[in-house]
């Protein structure tokens, strides 16, 4: 059996003023909501779907909704609720809805980076969502330059505000360039040609459409309405919007909805590599991934640490809410409590005021503090899902111990993060990582933890249920599931720092002959300066 890793006790009594909540751990992906209802308010079932899917990006949002003469874009930048209120979507009537939730991954948070990015075409518009990150961007970008000089198609959006600076547009731009072809069509040629993980959900006017890379890396499902169709990352979205759920997408599939039903084409033959810190972090607990409930998964997990790294110790508690389901398990293995020994502010989050030094101080209290009555003179075991740069761990340590913790004992719920993900989780960079240059004993007495322990790789794969080989390791491992090009071609500020292609700028025109329109939310000129 392992052992875990000890530590001195004691600290050094310096105050630590390096966490905050600008101090981020691992950032989820995107969530994005799809659905085909006629008869239906989609704008509001898409709200409410975007609700659910929260956790997988705040600093963006927006819905996309097609009457069937024209689409009509609303986003901004903030939370869901932030974005829209009752007004705001009683004014986006329609058939059919595409929404968006974002962390960025390529490209600035900025309201022309916000999503769903939008594109006329010959015949009509399109509006487009992404869960992910590409990796052939460049090559991507080069495609738009090539077909904007031989067609002209794309100088259809010569009215454009701003150039967006994302993956998204640029395959968007692809789309919409299809001259004598169908969108369908021309996403059956494009979609092969696009590297790395998407989990894609667009619209036409008339048509609902999604797409999910060979590999599956990221979620995507479908769900059944009474008189429609939804398609999202997570089955918890379909719960909230009283959907069935049906299936995956497939990876390599791409499912079209319109009047004429459900439809599914098969563009690249699946090569299934799910990504495994879905399980440990980025999906509710609530939500069905691979057949398996997230909420149990992790409950098996913390079994796992449990009977790898045990403790000898009077309370299990969790570092909410992320560490929760595995705390339960570890406690259940071990067979000491579980108790609620920290109180989360669940109100801090990426938009909260950059505070003061003297607050800065106070550290991880800004979301994290503890019942000192129930933690004071016992020994704690403490479960969190990962450890990234560290700050979080050791600020939460030394906080038990001015609470009066006697011991406190680290068990992660995943291996050491080693390696960076180019995928759609925007980890710190490979020089941040603590696990990339510290051993675990070393990361143990950096934290000063009594004792530090990691769930093993094999351990946690075998909780899924999902065969290793048809995971994605690469943050724990550095086995990248596909080959990445040359790092000067990745990377999240890549077309930042490249003169935009023609036709990559996210339409705002007030009337464009009825194909479509793009608007801003109240204030969003100035959202990147608001508290």
């Amino acid at each position: 059996m392992p052992q875990p890793h000890s530590a001195r006790k004691g600290g050094d009594g310096r105050l630590t003023a390096a966490l905050d909540p600008h101090d981020l751990g691992p950032q989820d992906a995107c969530g994005v909501f799809g659905v085909w209802a006629p008869g239906e308010d989609v704008a509001k079932l898409t709200y409410y779907g975007l609700y659910a899917l929260q956790h997988r990006g705040q600093e963006s949002a927006g819905i996309a909704v097609s009457n069937g003469r024209q689409i009509l874009v609303y986003k901004d930048m903030g939370l869901v609720s932030q974005v829209f209120d009752e007004s705001t979507l009683e004014a986006l009537k329609g058939h059919l809805a595409v929404g968006h939730s974002r962390y960025s991954t390529t490209g600035a948070s900025a309201w022309h980076n916000a999503q769903p990015t939008f594109h006329p075409t010959e015949t009509g518009s399109i509006a487009l969502a992404h869960n992910g990150n590409l990796i052939n961007t460049a090559e991507l970008l080069g495609m738009v330059a090539d077909r904007a000089g031989l067609d002209g198609q794309l100088d259809l959006q010569l009215r454009a505000q701003p150039a967006s600076t994302n993956d998204t547009s640029v395959v968007t731009a692809l789309l919409a360039d299809h001259p004598g072809q169908s969108v369908e069509e021309r996403a059956a040629e494009l979609l092969p040609q696009v590297k790395g993980a998407y989990s894609f959900v667009w619209m036409t006017e008339h048509t609902l459409y999604a797409a999910r890379d060979p590999q599956g890396i990221r979620p995507l499902v479908l769900g059944r309405l009474e008189r429609g169709w939804v398609v999202a990352s997570e089955t918890a979205a379909l719960d909230i919007v009283g959907a069935s759920f049906i299936r995956e997408v497939e990876p390599g599939e791409m499912v079209a909805v319109d009047e004429d039903g459900l439809r599914s084409t098969r563009f690249a033959d699946p090569a299934p590599k799910h990504c495994l810190f879905e399980f440990v972090y980025l999906a509710r607990p609530d939500t069905l991934i691979t057949g398996q409930r997230v909420h149990s998964v992790r409950v098996e997990i913390g079994r796992r640490l449990a009977r790898a790294f045990p403790a000898d110790a009077d309370l299990v508690i969790p570092v909410p809410e992320s560490g929760t389901p595995a705390a339960i398990g570890f406690a259940e293995a071990s067979g000491t409590p579980y108790g609620t020994g920290l109180v989360k502010n669940s109100y801090v989050g990426r938009t909260f005021i950059q505070p003061s030094q003297t607050i800065r101080q106070l550290g991880i209290r800004l979301k994290l503090n503890p019942l000192r009555d129930v933690i004071e003179g016992k020994r704690l075991v403490v479960v969190d899902d990962s450890i990234v740069r560290g700050n979080t761990q050791r600020a939460l340590v030394r906080m038990l111990r001015e609470a009066g913790a006697r011991e406190v004992h680290v068990r992660i719920a995943s291996p050491p993060v080693k390696w960076p993900c180019f995928y759609g989780i925007d980890f710190a960079s490979r020089a941040e990582l603590i696990a990339n240059g510290l051993t675990s004993d070393e990361i143990c007495r950096s934290i000063d933890a009594d004792s530090l322990g990691y769930i093993g790789l094999d351990d946690l794969v075998e909780a899924t249920s999902v065969a290793k080989d048809s995971l994605c390791r690469a943050c724990f491992d550095g086995v990248y599931p596909i080959e990445l090009p040359d790092p000067a071609v990745l990377g999240k500020d890549l077309l930042e720092t490249v003169q935009p292609a023609p036709g990559l700028s996210d339409v705002r025109p007030t009337d464009v002959d009825g194909l479509a329109a793009s608007l801003a939310g109240g204030g969003a000129a100035d959202a990147l300066d608001r508290p």
